[in-house]
């Protein structure tokens, strides 16, 4: 069974590797990022904190910034850091169902957790933040490419023979 033209071991994409991964690790450095800031008492946040409806530090230290005790920028780190061993090409190649199912389940906790979050800084924080913003713009970038990537995947299904060209250049059925 050889791979199809264009696309990764499983049937999947050869794309999707490399272009969730790029997004998935600009994910991470945001989220680094935004964790030195919290344990830092945003003391270098690079964010209007103005009064305005732009306040990366208003947002960043509501009580809406932690889950459960655990800072919210923590949180991002973690799920970065899991997507980007689910996203790498080794992971591509798997057909394993766990795994394909296991991405697109991680790829919508992070969109679940930022719709939660863009809520609480729209109605609960009355604030925005520039950083927080983009780590949502990116895991909803991962969850698209992730999920048009499955959908998009080619299944071999075993039903149909692989043909060779002879060395007189006709189709040799085997």
């Amino acid at each position: 069974m050889g791979a199809v033209e264009g696309r990764e071991g499983a049937g999947f994409p050869r794309w999707a590797s490399p272009v969730s991964l790029a997004i998935c690790f600009f994910g991470l450095g945001v989220a680094i990022y935004l964790t030195y800031e919290h344990y830092t008492s945003s003391k270098t946040l690079s964010c209007p904190a103005t009064g305005g409806a732009i306040n990366c530090f208003k947002v960043t230290t509501s009580s809406y910034s932690m889950i459960h005790g655990v800072p919210v920028a923590v949180l991002g780190l973690v799920f970065f850091t899991v997507m980007i061993g689910l996203q790498n090409p080794i992971a591509w190649r798997s057909a394993h169902p766990a795994v394909i199912w296991g991405r697109l389940l991680w790829c919508l906790v992070g969109v679940g957790t930022a719709i939660w979050l863009i809520y609480a800084e729209l109605f609960k924080i009355q604030a925005i933040c520039l950083w927080c913003t983009s780590v949502h713009v990116l895991s909803l970038l991962v969850f698209v490419t992730t999920a048009f990537a499955t959908a998009s995947r080619e299944v071999d299904l075993g039903d149909e023979e692989e043909t060779e060209t002879s060395e007189a250049g006709h189709l040799a059925v085997p």
